[in-house]
């Protein structure tokens, strides 16, 4: 229900102005203390065309405004402020949540179109680290709100399983692997060759030179180079799967950068067709002058394909085989100047979607003030990071309810919920710094906090023996109203999610809401036996409704109990 669309049609209806409603609309302001009403109209908008002061035309406005609606109407200086009927609006809002469930705040705006979101996609042969959770939480959470909005969401875990690394691999295991040890432990001791190239490349240059070459040998079908390829593709799945068990995040595909290796000369023949190949130092490139971008490499002098390359391919792959109505990239903001090159190509080519590709840019997850780095050995492994939170999550359980069922479901529920909400409630663009303490708080702004809330509900339901009634709900209170209105604004809160591709707007929100009811059940006595406790209790299930909702678009899950 838009309050703030009743009120400008309401005032239309009142006054004779050469303003539309939505002229209207787009000057109401929402007070920041409630004491100045629910909505207020500034007049100076009327001024001009009514030849009036703005505070006379207010003290008319407000003596004329009669509606089922309001509750009472003021004129503060050159404002009409607006109180709302809390009982008509909150009995309104609240069976309307409690009749939709899990439906409320659902909206149409996809059509049941696709949408592929390109989430995740770690590098074959390397260990999660908590530099890989961005992507893969932003990229779920999205998911969820586009499918709350009405798409459909492909989930692509586009795996980094092809391209020059590979070659870097190849060396350091021929040079310095050992095949007991990497079976044994095949992420780690894998990593531990990757990290061992770079630091011995520092001093022998030739050795980029060698794992150029053997790249090149994988690309041309090497039998030795592609059985080793598809060892360390196969262990590096194993262990990802592992993460995304704990995540509870699932793809649609898995089709990586190899998986485009014999659709990549038909983007190459596309581009020589049009002529925007251009040969500069042996490597061919499209130029990107008129956009006031570096030319994009699409094959290197030596005939290799490059990241680019697949994309192309990926890009025109997807169209192709989902249809999209919009193709998402969630990957680190360090990329953008890639997305920009990709699309810039795609246009040249003539293909239209290219305007629906979205690049989903995030900042970086810092440890000691610098970004995580696999070729320097600084990394925080995401799994560890995952297992310390559920062990902490199942100590504080023991210490609170020690009774409590299920304590190793639900440590896990709340362990992993609160690294997941500690990166989501952070806008997307900004950079924070890696702190275990921080993130495992269980207290404040947290991921925890919200799901106790949510327990705190249904242990109150539970207290009562709650059977929900179609009747007529008493509410009008002010900590009762400042719920509702947070109710209200979740359909809203869920658009602007979209919009604006970010989930950090859902995590404050359901901080807000929890905070909101917390304050309720300090002060109000919910199960006291009286006409109104009906009424309480309705509310107390709206509130359990929309957190758990609000908790799973964000990929988190809500246990009943702590």
């Amino acid at each position: 229900m838009n309050f703030k669309q009743l009120v400008a049609k309401s005032i239309h209806q009142t006054i004779n102005t050469k303003y539309s409603e939505d002229d209207l609309y787009n000057v109401l302001e929402i007070p920041k203390h409630t004491s100045f009403g629910d909505v207020a109209f500034p007049c100076f908008i009327l001024s001009k065309t009514l030849k009036q002061p703005p505070q006379k035309i207010a003290e008319e406005l407000a003596s004329s405004l009669k509606s089922q609606y309001f509750q009472e109407v003021k004129a503060v200086g050159p404002y009409v402020n607006l109180f709302l009927n809390k009982e008509y609006f909150s009995c309104e809002i609240v069976k309307t949540v409690v009749e939709l469930k899990q439906n409320y705040g659902s909206l149409k705006i996809g059509n049941g179109e696709n949408i592929t979101i390109d989430l995740s996609s770690p590098n074959i042969a390397r260990r999660f680290s908590m530099g890989h959770l961005r992507s893969a939480v932003i990229g779920n959470s999205i998911a969820n709100i586009v499918e709350k909005c009405g798409y459909k969401p492909v989930k692509i875990n586009h795996l980094g399983d092809w391209g020059t690394q590979f070659g870097k691999l190849i060396v350091a295991y021929k040079k310095w692997g050992d095949r007991q040890k990497v079976e044994a432990e095949p992420i780690k001791e894998l990593l531990k060759l990757y990290v061992k190239f770079h630091e011995e490349a520092e001093k022998q240059k030739e050795l980029e030179d060698e794992a150029r070459a053997y790249f090149k040998k994988l690309e041309d079908g090497d039998e030795e180079s592609l059985a080793l390829w598809k060892w360390f593709r196969e262990e590096s799945l194993k262990e990802f799967q592992l993460i995304y068990d704990l995540l509870n995040i699932t793809f649609d595909s898995f089709n990586g950068e190899a998986f485009f290796n014999d659709k990549m000369e038909e983007v190459v023949e596309l581009l020589a067709n049009k002529q925007l190949l251009i040969e500069d130092n042996g490597a061919q490139v499209v130029r990107l002058d008129e956009e006031e971008m570096p030319p994009c490499l699409i094959r290197k002098s030596d005939g290799a394909t490059l990241y680019a390359t697949r994309d192309l391919s990926a890009a025109i792959y997807r169209k192709r085989t989902y249809n999209f109505s919009k193709s998402i990239y969630v990957v680190g903001n360090e990329q953008s100047l890639h997305f920009k090159q990709l699309i810039a190509v795609l246009k040249k080519l003539e293909f239209d979607f290219a305007d629906d590709m979205i690049h989903v840019p995030f900042g970086l997850i810092l440890k000691d003030g610098k970004k995580m780095s696999t070729r320097k050995g600084r990394v925080v492994l995401l799994e560890e990071v995952l297992r310390e939170a559920i062990t902490m999550a199942n100590q504080n359980i023991q210490d609170k309810n020690p009774l409590l069922q299920n304590k190793e479901e639900i440590a896990n529920q709340v362990g992993v919920g609160a690294v997941i909400f500690h990166d989501l409630k952070n806008e997307r663009m900004n950079n924070f710094e890696f702190s275990l303490e921080e993130m495992l708080k269980f207290e404040g702004e947290t991921g925890p906090y919200v799901q106790y809330t949510f327990a705190r509900a249904c242990s109150i339901l539970k207290k009562a023996n709650y059977v929900e009634v179609n009747q007529n709900l008493t509410l009008n209170d002010d900590l009762s109203w400042e719920i509702v209105k947070q109710l209200n604004d979740f359909p809203f809160i869920i658009e602007k999610a979209y919009h604006r591709l970010e989930p950090s707007v859902i995590a404050k929100y359901v901080i807000d809401l929890a905070q909101s009811f917390n304050k309720y059940y300090g002060s109000v006595k919910i199960l006291h036996e009286d006409t109104e406790k009906q009424s309480r209790l309705a509310l107390v299930q709206a509130v359990k409704i929309v957190l758990h909702e609000g908790l799973r678009l964000l990929g988190i899950s809500a246990p009943e109990e702590m």
